[in-house]
C-alpha cells in the first residue's frame, strides 16, 4: 500500500462571504434560489468548523408541509460552488420545490482544494481521519431544525470522492437517507453493510480513468489522494446494494446507444439502478465539466433529471 499521498488536483470554484443561513429563508417574495448570493453556512463539529450552502425556494410553505431535501457532494478538490455548477441541482429548487445544501469537506484551504474521508480517499481528510458522517449528520440535524424539511425524504448524491462519500453515509446513515445516487464513484470491498434498506441510482463512465470502470488503481491525476486500496469495478456497487436491499441477484440490462441502463429486480421502494455511460469519461453527465483540464460531460442521460425522478419516487417508512 502506497504510503505517499498528495491533494487532489484544482478545481476552480468560487470563495464566497461566510454568512448564516436566516431563519426567515422560506419568507414570500424573495428572489428565485439561483439569482440569490449562496449562504454559506458554519457550524461546530467535533470541535472542527464545517460549512454548507443552501438553495432553498422562495415561495412560503402552507403550515405543517415539509420540503425534500438533497444533500450534493461536491468531488475531491471541489467545493460547494464547484458542485453546484457541476450538477445544475439549483435549477430544480424552484420548479421541484426541494431543499439543496451542498456541503463542504475538509482541507489546507478553508474553501478550495477541498476533500471527504471515504475511508480509502481522499487527500487530507482521509489521512486525518476527519469524521464525515457525524457532520453530514449534524449538518441534517441543523436543516431540519431551521428549514421545513421532510426527515423521511432526505437524499444523498455526489460526484467522484464525493460519490464514494455518498456510499459511506447510505451505509452509516441508512435510518435517515431515503436513496442515494453516487456519481462516478466507486466502493472497494471492505464496506458493511447497512442496517437499512436504501434504494440506490449509480451513474459511471465506461471511459473514466480516475475512478476505473473496471475497478483497480486510480490511473487520473488525483491518484496519489487514496491509500493505495483498489478500488471494484463499477458494477460492484449496484451488486452491493442490490444484496442490501435483498433483491434478486441477476440484474435486467438494456442498452439504448450509448447508455447501458441495469435494472435490479428489487421488493417495492428498494430499488437499485445503474447507468453506465460508454463513452463517459470522469464527469457529470449531462452537467458540466469540474475543471478546464477535466473530461467534457457526456451528454446521452442527464444525470440531474433522472436521479430527482427516481428520489421521488422514494421516501422512508
Amino acid at each position: 500500500m502506497s504510503s505517499r499521498r498528495l491533494s487532489l488536483p484544482l478545481v476552480i470554484g468560487i470563495t464566497l462571504a461566510a454568512h448564516t443561513v436566516a431563519a426567515d429563508a422560506q419568507r414570500p417574495g424573495r428572489t428565485r434560489a439561483a439569482d440569490r448570493t449562496p449562504e454559506r453556512t458554519a457550524i461546530v463539529v467535533a470541535g472542527q468548523r464545517r460549512t454548507f450552502v443552501v438553495r432553498s425556494p422562495a415561495a412560503a410553505l402552507a403550515p405543517g408541509t415539509k420540503r425534500p431535501l438533497v444533500i450534493m457532494l461536491h468531488g475531491g478538490g471541489g467545493n460547494a460552488p464547484n458542485a453546484e455548477q457541476m450538477s445544475g441541482f439549483t435549477a430544480l429548487v424552484e420548479r421541484e420545490g426541494i431543499i439543496v445544501v451542498y456541503p463542504e469537506g475538509t482541507g489546507r484551504r478553508p474553501t478550495r482544494l477541498l476533500t471527504w474521508n471515504a475511508r480509502h480517499c481522499c487527500g487530507p481528510a482521509m489521512e486525518q481521519q476527519v469524521d464525515d458522517v457525524r457532520f453530514i449528520s449534524a449538518m441534517l440535524d441543523t436543516l431540519i431544525a431551521r428549514y421545513p424539511v421532510d426527515p423521511r425524504r432526505v437524499y444523498v448524491t455526489g460526484m467522484s470522492n464525493g460519490a464514494m462519500m455518498t456510499h459511506r453515509v447510505g451505509i452509516a446513515l441508512s435510518h435517515r437517507i431515503a436513496a442515494i445516487a453516487p456519481v462516478v464513484g466507486t466502493i472497494f470491498g471492505d464496506e458493511s453493510r447497512p442496517a437499512n434498506a436504501v434504494p440506490a441510482i449509480i451513474f459511471n463512465g465506461m471511459k473514466d480513468t480516475s475512478v476505473p470502470f473496471a475497478g483497480g488503481a486510480s490511473g487520473g491525476a488525483g491518484r496519489r489522494s487514496w491509500d493505495g486500496t483498489p478500488a471494484a469495478p463499477a458494477r460492484a456497487q449496484g451488486v452491493f446494494w442490490a444484496r442490501a436491499n435483498g433483491c434478486d441477484a441477476t440484474p435486467v440490462t438494456e442498452t439504448r446507444g450509448t447508455v447501458v441502463h441495469t435494472r435490479y429486480r428489487c421488493p417495492a421502494g428498494r430499488e437499485v439502478e445503474l447507468y453506465a455511460i460508454t463513452d463517459g469519461g470522469h464527469a457529470w453527465p449531462g452537467g458540466r465539466a469540474g475543471s478546464r483540464r477535466g473530461n467534457q460531460p457526456s451528454t446521452a442521460v442527464n444525470a440531474t433529471e433522472v436521479m430527482w425522478a427516481f428520489f421521488k419516487a422514494h421516501a422512508r417508512n
